[in-house]
């Protein structure tokens, strides 16, 4: 299943192709081409992402170990 921040950054991909629509630049056909082709590239992207930052979460930490101070040099 495609996550829905997926489409939405692959919507955000493809909104030039959508502004030139309005004026009657690119066909719809062309439009939802490039839109399809957004989709897969972003969820590589936010994949990667979300690789990147998985590791950034919270995690059980061991406990520290008591450490006596000892006075250097005699």
């Amino acid at each position: 299943m495609i996550r829905p921040s997926v489409l939405v950054f692959a919507l955000l991909i493809s909104l030039p192709a959508w502004y030139r629509l309005l004026f009657d630049q690119l066909a719809l056909t062309q439009v939802l081409i490039r839109f399809l082709i957004a989709v897969p590239i972003a969820a590589i992207l936010l994949a990667a992402l979300r690789f990147v930052t998985s590791g950034y979460g919270v995690t059980e930490e061991t406990p520290a170990t008591p450490v006596d101070p000892k006075p250097m040099g005699k």
